[in-house]
């Protein structure tokens, strides 16, 4: 704890249009292990799920965190580009629209209050455009869904689509445990801090390991001590485009800085 504290007092809290830094936090890969999932659930605070679709305890799952006023989401399997299994539900390259689309709702149909999606895997989808463009058609219409991309490939286009789409959408900012040790997922959260700090708001994925669960459990009560905000996907995404809109407003337009040039 002390170097977590100590990386906060470094940069202290950034406030942008207003607000202070918020942090979103995603367990991802939930559904197929329900002490795994339960133990996730467990963690306090709102931490937002995301669920495999056709799995197991998915049903269970959702609805025990629906029933904590935890936000879900569905983990959307996508095709890799190492040829590793999607698992149930998963899309391909080869699927035509209509294919594609029909995926898509089997899979929101087997996550019950889903209200965002994000990419399991999906480092070969996920540079698709066309495949990807049909998929932010295909959530478009479930009004209210949003889209993380959760970037398993620098060269994803997957968050751009759905901007273009007109989802409101973000980004993984963190891979929480892509090393499996207390210490090192320690330092992965501080990281994700420092970037909500500097950004006004960040999202870190992690996964329902047994070090990772074991260092939020201890860490996310102190968050709000440092003046970060865990708060859902859904907030934080809200939160990014009003500080997208205040940015924009406090910047001079390029009429009014050409202007200043002509003034004596």
């Amino acid at each position: 704890m002390r170097l977590f504290a100590l990386v906060l007092l470094l940069w202290g809290p950034v406030s942008l249009a207003g607000q202070a830094p918020m942090l979103a936090i995603i367990i991802d890969d939930l559904g197929n292990d329900l002490v795994h999932g339960s133990r996730a659930l467990a963690l306090p605070g709102q931490v937002t799920y995301a669920i495999l679709p056709h799995t197991p305890y998915a049903s269970t799952l959702a609805e025990a965190a629906h029933l904590r006023g935890k936000e879900l989401m569905l983990h959307l399997p996508m095709q890799t580009l190492d040829g590793r299994p999607t698992g149930p539900g998963g899309l391909h390259v080869d699927m035509d629209r209509k294919a594609l689309a029909l995926a898509v709702e089997r899979d929101l149909a087997s996550v019950p209050h889903a209200v965002g999606v994000n990419n399991h895997m999906g480092s070969l989808l996920t540079q698709q455009p066309t495949s990807m463009g049909w998929l932010m058609q295909a959530l478009k219409r479930h009004p209210g869904l949003y889209y993380v991309d959760s970037r398993t490939d620098d060269r994803t286009v997957a968050e751009q689509q759905a901007q273009s789409a007109g989802l409101p959408a973000s980004r993984r900012d963190v891979f929480l445990d892509n090393v499996r040790d207390e210490v090192a997922v320690l330092a992965q959260l501080q990281l994700a801090v420092v970037k909500a700090q500097r950004n006004g708001a960040a999202i870190a994925i992690g996964h329902p390991y047994p070090e990772t669960l074991a260092v939020l459990a201890r860490e996310l009560p102190r968050l709000e001590a440092y003046g970060v905000m865990l708060m859902p996907v859904s907030a934080l995404i809200d939160q990014q485009q009003r500080i997208k809109a205040w940015r924009a407003s406090s910047s001079p337009s390029p009429r009014v800085a050409k202007n200043s040039k002509q003034l004596p």
